[in-house]
């Protein structure tokens, strides 16, 4: 019935929105009676919750799977991630859009522990760490916490987008590689290293 319930939800949050969507019109399209809804869910925002909460369990499962092939770096683990994460989304452009407006509007996402919120991307990191190819000054809670919130930003504007024109995976991918190499020339990198270290001022 928690089943039945919650994709009746879903469909209908698809179909019209979430904030035109009522209980009553959720327990119609489930065929039970309205008192039954509150059997499984308190309010209707704990199904903004349970969405985001199988999504998170979902890419959980997909990134124990490919941590568990040691030989891989953290660039591959990493990418896979993000590969995984556009592919739940571009499958259902319309719900997540719904979703995660939602998902924002109900102040969710300040109510996440940081530890979990990044959680795979730390475990990934962490990962790294113990195998060498992550630098060991690196924290992975802030690093991973970092690549969490770059992620939500870009989703939030890619969901709202109507410009289909550049595809999730596409720009998640330009991410990570900002995230992994940063944006100044090796040459630039080391001159700007070398300024900081000498207590020069200036951009």
């Amino acid at each position: 019935m928690h089943d039945r319930l919650y994709a009746s939800a879903l469909e209908l949050f698809a179909e019209q929105g979430y904030e035109r969507t009522t209980i009553d019109q959720i327990t119609e399209r489930a065929d039970v009676a309205r008192g039954t809804f509150f059997n499984h869910f308190q309010r209707k925002e704990d199904l903004v919750t349970t969405w985001a909460q199988q999504r998170q369990e979902k890419l959980r499962a997909f990134m124990e799977k490919s941590l568990s092939h040691d030989d891989d770096d953290t660039t591959v683990h990493l990418e896979r991630c993000m590969s995984a994460l556009a592919d739940f989304n571009e499958a259902e452009h319309n719900l997540t859009q719904v979703m995660l407006t939602a998902w924002v509007k109900s102040g969710q996402p300040l109510h996440e522990e940081p530890e979990y919120a990044g959680h795979i991307f730390i475990q990934a990191i962490s990962a790294g760490q113990v195998r060498g190819d992550v630098a060991s000054d690196i924290d992975p809670v802030v690093a991973g916490n970092i690549l969490r919130d770059a992620y939500l930003g870009l989703l939030y504007r890619w969901s709202q987008s109507t410009d289909e024109e550049v595809p999730l995976h596409v720009e998640l991918r330009a991410l990570l590689r900002v995230a992994l190499t940063g944006v100044l020339s090796y040459s630039k990198r080391g001159w700007t290293t070398q300024r900081a270290s000498d207590g020069a001022g200036g951009p």
